[in-house]
């Protein structure tokens, strides 16, 4: 099992920018492929980026690119998701999340997942 607890969620205005974090527990964190997703209210959860085990390789949706940064620390067990430039349509709850096997975008690839922090951004 791996427990992963999400912070650094809030309002802000569009143009501005967050850091979330996930903080991990349970197995070593170094062994899971982290990911972050998203859900905007009345639409189904969405791939945001992943990150490989070492660090090493990313991947990002396209609306994305550019703006948010994902990184992790393996000697502290987190994963960071630092966003710029947000937009209002990057308003959503963000979840963290664990895959064991491979770096995918798919939300049923990642077998662990964490409660979820809301980001929302005002025009």
């Amino acid at each position: 099992q791996v427990q992963l607890v999400e912070s650094g969620g809030g309002l802000v205005q569009a143009g501005g920018s967050l850091r979330l974090s996930c903080a991990a527990s349970g197995r070593t964190f170094s062994n899971y492929i982290m990911g972050w997703f998203r859900e905007a209210p009345g639409e189904e959860r969405k791939f945001v980026t992943a990150i490989s085990r070492s660090g090493g390789t990313t991947i990002y949706t396209d609306s994305v690119k550019g703006r948010f940064t994902i990184s992790r620390d393996n000697a502290k067990n987190t994963v960071a998701l630092q966003m710029n430039s947000l937009k209002p349509e990057d308003t959503a709850v963000y979840y963290c999340a664990a895959d064991r096997a491979t770096m995918s975008s798919k939300v049923s690839s990642y077998d662990y997942w964490g409660q979820g922090t809301q980001v929302t951004v005002s025009s």
